[in-house]
């Protein structure tokens, strides 16, 4: 018998039908014998809904009230899987964040949990209860109600598990697991029987959007499995562990992950002195744009070009900052650039092999794909391309590094 925490996302609680069909996966787990706790999100929507209801009301609605209005969705949900369970035969209970006290900090819309009492959880499932939480949610020191914002309910379901010490953590979403990449892009992307948090957080960070980085994160910190399966269709799903298999079937890279919401700003001749890196992106910090990779070429005449990422959001923003800080320090030039995409191989077994980021470096030389910017990790590289080769990109690499799917195998 395991004590299993199963976590069901927006369009998998979409309707009546599919939380009366996710009432019947739990049912067939806890026939099995399985302790169950099942952690939900608001039905697919409705939490944009509720927000657009409040924008009716004001513009920017005040963040302790949204939080309050936005949890109500979750509580829908829950209410509506316990008495799914209970239709059949199913002993359920379900339980508010505030219930459970999911305690969190008191940064309304962006909360972070700080502890949870799971004493009443524990009575339940003793008592053969299958206990339907409401993720995405807390409360603070005060009594107020949180929200964890993106992402949310994964994260309340992993902080669960590590509270309840569970043996699984199951993430349920409408893929059936990790790829070595986009399916959509390389049509002989493999679905992974395991990944490492170490490379799942990458992965995460780099462009996947198969699990929020909290989430992960908060998995790594507590040693807790995690499994990524599909809500509908059977399957053994990835388990994301922090074991690196022993194994000389162990792939160098795990994955090729990218992203096209990039920008990039260059500016030119800067004078070359201590402390010019800090006077250009000061500035840029302080406006909370977030920087990912920096280059900075110095030429022979003592000036600099210092070249910075941004999400392509923060692009007007950033360039605008940039400009007021050439003038201020008697910079040449500042240009940007829209077009541009991250490409990134993610694998542990870089650590034990030589000649990765070269052999990378030649399959797209191979395709006539300039790099403009290089970024390395111990587990990762990345390059900055033109937007307009990304596909092909993605789809040679991931050839290159023998990802692709034997023919009449592929996923």
């Amino acid at each position: 018998m395991a004590l299993i925490v199963q976590k069901f996302g927006g369009t998998s609680v979409g309707s009546v039908e599919r939380i009366e069909q996710v009432a019947a996966k739990v049912k067939k787990f806890r026939d099995n014998g399985d302790d169950i706790v099942v952690v939900v999100s608001a039905m697919s929507g409705e939490t944009n809904r509720l927000i657009d209801l409040a924008r009716q009301i004001s513009d920017q609605p005040v963040p302790r009230e949204l939080d309050v209005m936005v949890s109500t969705g979750e509580q829908v949900t829950i209410a509506l899987l316990a008495m799914a369970l209970i239709k059949v035969d199913v002993p359920a209970v379900s339980y508010t964040g505030n219930q459970v006290r999911i305690h969190t900090d008191s940064a309304h819309g962006k909360a972070r949990i700080l502890q949870i009492d799971a004493q009443n959880i524990r009575r339940d499932l003793e008592a053969g209860r299958v206990v339907v939480v409401a993720g995405f949610q807390g409360v603070d020191d005060q009594g107020n109600i949180t929200t964890l914002g993106r992402g949310g309910s994964d994260t309340t379901g992993v902080a669960l598990a590590a509270a309840l010490k569970a043996d699984e953590c199951q993430i349920y979403t409408d893929v059936d697991g990790v790829y070595t990449t986009d399916p959509r892009v390389v049509a002989k992307a493999q679905r992974l029987d395991r990944i490492t948090f170490e490379e799942m957080l990458e992965m995460a960070s780099l462009g996947s959007k198969v699990l929020q980085i909290r989430a992960v994160e908060f998995a790594g910190k507590y040693s807790v499995p995690l499994r990524v399966l599909h809500s509908f269709q059977e399957g053994p799903g990835t388990l994301i562990t922090l074991d690196e298999e022993d194994s000389m079937e162990q792939p160098i890279i795990s994955g090729i992950a990218f992203n096209r919401d990039e920008a990039k700003l260059t500016i030119r001749g800067v004078p070359d002195t201590p402390g010019v890196a800090f006077k250009i992106l000061g500035p840029i910090s302080s406006a909370n744009v977030e920087v990912d990779m920096i280059v900075q070429n110095v030429a022979h005449d003592n000036t600099t070009d210092f070249t910075f990422t941004v999400h392509r959001n923060d692009y007007q923003n950033g360039l605008q900052i940039l400009e007021s800080t050439a003038r201020e320090i008697g910079a040449r030039e500042v240009i940007g650039d829209t077009d541009i995409a991250k490409v990134s191989i993610v694998g542990v077994g870089m650590r034990s092999h030589a000649g990765v980021a070269s052999r990378m470096f030649e399959a797209l030389a191979k395709e006539n794909i300039n790099i403009q910017m290089i970024s390395t990790s111990e587990i990762k590289v990345s390059v900055v391309i033109e937007e307009k080769y990304l596909e092909l990109a993605v789809r040679a690499l991931h050839t290159a590094f023998e990802l692709d799917a034997p023919a009449g195998t592929a996923e």
